[in-house]
């Protein structure tokens, strides 16, 4: 049980390591998306921006005649455009040198890849935290069973005794009880023969009195015929 326990709570700590990497790396290609995206937005709105620019320099510069009529408002649209133009010249210059649309379509793969690393990483992630959840719930049972076994464990002792004791008491207490109905029976029996003896005695001392009334009885007539008889040869015959 205590392998199993042990085994089971490696795993878990392996799996909550793994999770804890997929959720860095999950983290970082979160960013590097979104870091391609802002870049793929730069890249259009440049694209964008510049053909209209490019467009708009052409047509006013090539005609010098008519820069003087044109109304003040696209003059000065111009110049916010020449400005902006000239701000935005370094890096439509950089952005230039990666060929804008092959970079495009490798960052729209590049993303896609992403994407789908991103789901397959949500994917394994529920995987993971199905599988953990799985052996926590493994593992909450067998610490439970483990628990009712050693609560039994602990008991069974206590129990074992409670009843050897219980029964001991009972065996006692018949056994007090027996012992006092024989004693029972015995001052019962006492009482009855002390009252036999009793009567027995009274009937001894009664037949013991009469006979000796018999008896002085009889010695008194018997003296009175050995007197009687010892008379008549005592008297002088005529």
């Amino acid at each position: 049980m205590s392998c199993t326990i042990e085994k089971i709570l490696t795993d878990a700590k392996t799996l909550l390591e793994r999770l804890r990497e997929h959720d860095a790396a999950a983290e970082s290609l979160v960013d590097q998306s979104a870091a391609l995206h802002r870049r793929v937005a730069a890249m259009r709105e440049a694209g964008a921006v510049l053909p209209e620019q490019v467009e708009l320099g052409r047509a006013w510069g090539g005609r010098d005649g008519e820069r003087a009529a044109a109304p003040a408002c696209v003059c000065s649209g111009l110049i916010c455009l020449s400005v902006q133009y000239q701000e935005d010249a370094p890096d439509v210059k950089d952005m230039s040198k990666y060929k804008p649309h092959i970079l495009l379509s490798q960052e729209n793969t590049q993303i896609r890849d992403l994407q789908q690393e991103n789901r397959e990483l949500w994917v394994s992630l529920e995987e993971h935290q199905d599988a953990l959840e799985l052996i926590m719930s493994k593992y909450r049972k067998q610490m439970l069973q483990l628990m009712v076994a050693k609560k039994a464990v602990d008991t069974e002792p206590v129990l074992k005794a409670h009843q050897s004791h219980s029964a001991e008491i009972e065996s006692q207490i018949d056994r007090i009880c027996e012992m006092g109905e024989v004693m029972r029976k015995a001052v019962q029996v006492d009482d009855d023969q002390f009252c036999k003896v009793q009567e027995k005695l009274a009937q001894l001392e009664l037949e013991n009195k009469e006979l000796r009334e018999l008896l002085s009885i009889s010695s008194e007539s018997l003296q009175v015929g050995k007197e009687s008889s010892v008379d008549p040869a005592s008297q002088p015959i005529k």
